[in-house]
Parts: structure tokens; C-alpha cells; sequence
């Protein structure tokens, strides 16, 4: 497939994080970014960030949420 150049204007310290980022992952950070374009969904579609697809379903499916959300409410009570 053919690649063509791409000028971003990105805050500094975001693209040392993510160049540090890529460093420890033994990638670079013009294949991070490639990857998250190509896992963004169809057009029309809504973005999930990964982590959201992680946590999707922990809940188990007979907790309801509020029953989840009481739960949380007295454990965190002060």
C-alpha cells in the first residue's frame, strides 16, 4: 500500500509521551498513529477508545445499574 506524508500539529508533550510511548513498545509513532486510524469504525459510526471496549460487559448481566451504583454508594460512603 502506498504512504504518503501527514503534518500534524500536536502539542509538544503529547508527541514526546507517545514517541517515548512507541520507544518502549518497539514501535514508532507513525505506525501508533496508522493503527488508530484504522481502528476507528465506519463513518457514522461511534468511537470506542479501547479502554471502553476493555471495560464493556464487566458488569455482570444480572447486576442491574442500579443496583450497581447502590452497591458503589455505600461502599465509598464516608
Amino acid at each position: 500500500m502506498e504512504k504518503t506524508k501527514l503534518t500534524l500539529r500536536i502539542e509538544k508533550p503529547i508527541i514526546e509521551s507517545a514517541k517515548d510511548y512507541a520507544q518502549h513498545h518497539n514501535t514508532t509513532l507513525s505506525r501508533l498513529v496508522a493503527e488508530f486510524l484504522r481502528s476507528l469504525k465506519t463513518a457514522g459510526a461511534t468511537y470506542s477508545p479501547p479502554i471502553l471496549e476493555e471495560l464493556s460487559g464487566i458488569l455482570p448481566a444480572d447486576v442491574s445499574l442500579e443496583e450497581h451504583q447502590a452497591y458503589r454508594e455505600e461502599k465509598y460512603a464516608r
